[in-house]
């Protein structure tokens, strides 16, 4: 069945792209006969009157001692005896001005200016009588007037109009067969790895566009696997994290347990539980979380309202603005924790509203970190310091923080400072450039 159906396919686009041809020849045949037709018609017709008067000048010669009949016989001319032709039954415009065009050009060649009479039998039956110089009785030569709008077409007419066809069709195969599906695939490629797997994109066009698809396709089902088995792997890490996060909670309720250790195992706990949590955001618990438009100074206090006011401070300007609130929310208080930890407090949050974006800015009191590892600080399971790894840190809180400014289709950059002007209350800041409206 499928078989019957490709070759359906096969048949149909055939005969489609056959009337295409047809259609564009038809359509090149026309334009080159309005705007190329009257100068064919007068090359013709100097070409004819350049024959013709050399006929002329021999077949009068020969009338002076033989009879038309015989001369026509001998010549191939189409010679009557008659006094004078029948005007056209209807007056033909092309062909009173072919008629005229050639008189002209025989008066020009000949001692004399024959009389012509143009003639009109049928639409395939068309030129003049010429008037030729016999002693004895009137002969008339008759010759045919071909019209460059006529059928069948010039052959210079016919072969120009099939080129054209040819490059009319080339260019409409190119745009349906190959731009437009290679165009289908490049917005195809721009939504890979933006967080949601795109839809497999029809295998249409070309035969190599077709093959370079379902390799896209193919390629698209190996990431989705490859994200699907990721994700189930820092899930079940995380999963297998939380039964000994369980135990040493329990534990840590037992009275038998000194003051020194109970500080030390909950401070294993919260790195167990920040762990945990940062695997879990990484593995893409946030991507399908829907955008909420909400106030964003509010929203804002409400994500740093478990930190001191003493150590950090808020400047926030009143916005509204759609957000994954959630994981935006992990993200800032991502940049608060390494603003903390790798910083020096106070630390500031500042939100400011721009022209088609709003800006977030977590600033400390830092060093910050060297230009040269800004890109490897965004990177997964990177440790700028080695030191941390037994605090907690996995190594995912500004990888973390990419991805969701990513699906905000925001962007991420690191600003250093002095921190002397008000807009900079800090010497080093992270900071996040969002749309109000951000795509879905």
């Amino acid at each position: 069945m499928k078989r019957i159906q490709r070759r359906s396919a096969i048949v149909f686009t055939a005969l489609g792209w056959s009337g295409v041809v047809l259609g564009s020849w038809a359509l090149c045949l026309l334009v080159l006969q309005v705007l190329f037709g009257r100068q064919l018609e007068m090359l013709q017709t100097v070409q004819l009157g350049r024959d013709l008067s050399l006929n002329v000048r021999l077949t009068e010669l020969a009338l002076e001692r033989y009879p038309p009949a015989l001369v026509s016989e001998l010549t191939g001319l189409d010679l009557a005896v008659i006094d004078r032709p029948p005007d056209p039954p209807r007056f033909d415009h092309s062909l009173q001005r072919q008629t005229d065009a050639l008189q002209r050009q025989l008066c020009q060649r000949l001692s004399h200016c024959p009389i012509l009479v143009p003639f009109s039998a049928e639409a395939a039956q068309r030129g003049a009588w010429i008037e030729l110089i016999s002693p004895l009785e009137p002969v008339w030569l008759r010759v045919g007037l071909r019209s460059a709008f006529g059928w069948p077409p010039e052959p210079i007419m016919f072969g120009l109009a099939l080129v054209g066809a040819v490059v009319i069709c080339g260019g409409l195969f190119l745009l349906f067969q190959v731009d437009r599906p290679l165009r289908g695939l490049e917005r195809a490629l721009a939504r890979v790895g933006d967080g949601i797997d795109p839809e497999a994109v029809a295998a249409v066009g070309a035969a190599e566009v077709q093959r370079l698809t379902q390799r896209f396709n193919a390629m698209l089902l190996r990431l989705s696997a490859n994200r699907r088995e990721r994700a189930t792997m820092l899930a079940g890490i995380a999963h297998d994290l939380r039964a000994p996060i369980t135990r040493l909670s329990f534990r840590l309720s037992l009275p038998s347990l000194s003051a020194k250790d109970r500080e030390q195992c909950s401070r294993d706990l919260e790195s167990l539980e920040r762990i945990t949590g940062q695997f879990l955001l990484f593995a893409g618990g946030g991507d399908s979380e829907a955008l909420v438009e909400l106030p964003l100074e509010a929203w804002m206090a409400e994500v740093c309202a478990a930190h001191s006011a003493d150590l950090l401070r808020l400047d926030l300007q009143p916005l509204m603005a759609k957000v994954r609130p959630v994981a935006l929310g992990r993200a800032v208080v991502n940049l608060i924790d390494n603003a903390f930890t790798y910083g020096l407090a106070p630390v500031t949050v500042s939100l400011r509203g721009f022209e088609n974006s709003y800006h977030i800015e977590v600033w400390d009191q830092g060093k910050g970190m060297p230009m040269d590892q800004w890109e490897r600080a965004l990177q997964p399971f990177q440790r700028l310091d080695e030191s941390r790894r037994e605090q907690g840190h996995s190594g995912l809180g500004l990888a973390i923080v990419a991805h969701v400014v990513s699906r905000h289709a925001g962007q991420l950059s690191f600003v250093a400072s002095d921190g002397t002007t008000k807009d900079q209350p800090g010497r080093f800041a992270v900071r996040l450039q969002l749309p109000f409206n951000p795509p879905d």
